[in-house]
C-alpha cells in the first residue's frame, strides 16, 4: 500500500512539473484549481481550473 501511495504521489509532482514547465504558472494555478475543487467536491473551483487548463492547451495547439 506505501508502495502505491509512493508512485501517485511520484505521478502527481511530475506532471505537475510538467505542466509548469510547459504553460508556466497559471498552469499550475488552473492545475491546483482543478485538484482542489475535486477533493472538495466543488464543482465550481474544479470548472474554473479545467476551463484555465482548457483555455491553455487550445493556446498553444
Amino acid at each position: 500500500m506505501p508502495l502505491i501511495a509512493l508512485a501517485v504521489a511520484a505521478l502527481a509532482i511530475g506532471f505537475e512539473q510538467l505542466i509548469q514547465w510547459k504553460y508556466g504558472p497559471l498552469g499550475i494555478i488552473a492545475f491546483v484549481a482543478l485538484s482542489v475543487g475535486l477533493k472538495a467536491k466543488n464543482t465550481t473551483i474544479s470548472g474554473i481550473g479545467a476551463v484555465l487548463l482548457v483555455m491553455l492547451l487550445a493556446q498553444s495547439g
